[in-house]
């Protein structure tokens, strides 16, 4: 069974790019593009990553991080964010890597395969 990557990500552009490259490289994936359905896909899909951005339209990413961390289901899955924000590697200091955009990608394919359970 492929593992599965969930690309949190309301950047149309960031998002397809995110997507086609997991899947390119062998990975089953999930999408969403807001932290409530965010949370509702990672409790039904129970990915095997997710990679988060922290400026969504209806709630910040770390909210997303600390609300996912109180759910038993959730809790051990690794985060990779990826943000344009000044300062990100601050905003989830339990994330596996902290990715500025623009990302290098054989940087984050190597830190996924590094994490994934």
């Amino acid at each position: 069974m492929k593992k599965k990557i969930m690309v949190i990500e309301d950047d149309p552009a960031v998002a397809d790019y995110l997507v086609t490259l997991f899947q390119d490289n062998g990975y089953a994936t999930a999408l969403a593009t807001n932290v409530k359905d965010g949370y509702e896909t990672a409790k039904k899909e129970l990915p095997d990553l997710i990679t988060l951005d922290l400026e969504l339209p209806d709630e910040w990413g770390p909210r997303f991080f600390r609300k996912m961390t109180l759910d038993k289901k959730l809790k051990n899955i690794p985060v990779i964010v990826i943000s344009g924000l000044a300062g990100n590697q601050y905003a989830i200091s339990k994330a596996v890597a902290t990715l500025s955009k623009p990302f290098d990608r054989e940087e984050l394919l190597k830190i996924i395969k590094e994490n994934i359970l």
